[in-house]
């Protein structure tokens, strides 16, 4: 295996960009109903979407410099993906999905926060948006807590999702930052 560039890393986690070969391991995070109920289609993905969705994020880092990266964590383990990248051309959105045993650890809020800083420090833009499920709670939450504002919903596949938003505006008054 070759030795993988690391974009960011926080204390647990590392993200890196995709091998060539990892279409099996996006396949296995979003191989459960637990892990696609929130997604458009709300079913766990086929090999060949899985490899679909690696070459659009492939595209993405090309085209954009950014995208949902692999995450690994600190014991070598690949526990989900996480990055930000171009949603509809139009805005810059935050998207993250983790393997159910990750959940309940504070991983998300890790990536999520770790994720904007970088947004921030390499000037992408002057911020980004991200949205959720209506019932995804603790992805709310996350979202809540690295400084997040509600803005108007978006409908994606028949769903109005809430959707949030941070500008670097936004973090410069924010006393957390």
């Amino acid at each position: 295996m070759r030795e993988q560039q690391v974009i960011l890393k926080t204390p647990r986690l590392s993200f890196v960009m995709w091998d060539e070969g990892d279409a099996a391991l996006v396949q296995q995070l979003h191989s459960t109903m637990a892990t696609t109920r929130y997604l458009p289609g709300s079913a766990p993905w086929s090999l060949e979407k899985a490899e679909e969705r690696l070459r659009g994020w492939f595209g993405e880092q090309a085209r954009d410099g950014t995208t949902k990266y692999k995450i690994i964590a600190e014991d070598g383990q690949f526990i989900g993906r996480a990055g930000i990248s171009k949603f509809r051309g139009e805005h810059f959105e935050l998207g993250y999905s983790l393997r159910e045993e990750a959940w309940g650890k504070g991983l998300a809020t890790e990536a999520a926060l770790a994720l904007s800083d970088w947004f921030f420090e390499k000037q992408l833009a002057s911020g980004f948006i991200a949205f959720t499920h209506p019932e995804n709670i603790a992805s709310q939450r996350v979202l809540q807590k690295i400084g997040m504002r509600e803005r108007a919903p978006i409908l994606i596949d028949g769903v109005l999702d809430p959707a949030f938003e941070l500008t670097a505006d936004m973090r410069r008054q924010s006393p957390n930052f």
